[in-house]
């Protein structure tokens, strides 16, 4: 498969991602008295990731992250060569999803695109009052772990067929553990979509959601390849 290809397979990858998660949470998460709250959430995000890399994982790997991606690099699972256009595809994606996401958040009439559009927030925009420290260390450390079963679940050694479960259900955790601390990226794709259309507070606060992910996926990739790896 061409790396064009595989590019355009993460661009559908992230998209799908991003306006299934996000779109859980702007448009279903508390409609009105009776949404789906943080698990549901969380489970759509899990369900975006395991029916994409049941659609895409033969494909482009379907990494629908830049994190995983880099993180897959430095676990020598994934070529640096390749990085850049499967980056770019991601972030594309997501903010071609976040667009469309906008486009129907907008028909309600009391929307307010600053407070109720998903970003990813620290402080006073973290959905429990979370500092820049307590989102630091949860972004790293469950990003960490995320890379820790996604090189597992794909290692020749593991039980064949059985990845994306594993994938989805561990995103669907880091949700539940996450969202009250940050709004939860552990994919700095998956922040910056929504982050463009909230601009302001958002878009300062980025920063974080790109480093501290990065910070995670390295780890768990060089943890993986150091004591995991067969020789």
């Amino acid at each position: 498969m061409t790396l064009k290809k595989r590019a355009f397979a993460e661009f559908f990858g992230t998209f799908w991602l991003v306006f299934g998660g996000c779109g859980a949470a702007v448009l279903a998460a508390g409609f009105p008295n009776m949404g789906i709250g943080f698990a549901g959430v969380a489970l759509a995000f899990g369900l975006t990731v395991l029916t994409m890399a049941f659609a895409i994982g033969h494909i482009s790997g379907c990494h629908l992250n830049p994190a995983i991606s880099i993180g897959l690099v430095a676990g020598k699972r994934f070529p640096a060569s390749e990085l850049g256009p499967y980056v770019v595809a991601q972030v594309v994606g997501a903010i071609a999803a976040s667009g469309v996401l906008y486009v129907i958040a907008s028909g309600f009439a009391n929307f307010d695109v600053t407070q109720g559009f998903a970003a990813n927030g620290y402080g006073v925009h973290s959905p429990g009052g979370y500092s820049l420290l307590a989102g630091a260390v949860a972004e790293v450390v469950l990003t960490m772990f995320f890379l820790l079963v996604i090189m597992g679940s794909t290692d020749s050694r593991a039980p064949k067929g059985f990845a994306p479960i594993a994938i989805g259900l561990c995103l669907t955790l880091i949700h539940l553990v996450c969202i009250p601390v940050t709004n939860t990226s552990v994919n700095p794709a998956r922040s910056t979509g929504p982050a463009l259309f909230v601009g302001g507070w958002a878009l300062s606060q980025l920063w974080l959601f790109w480093v501290a992910p990065i910070v995670g996926g390295v780890l768990g990739g060089w943890t993986y390849r150091a004591l995991f790896s067969e020789p």
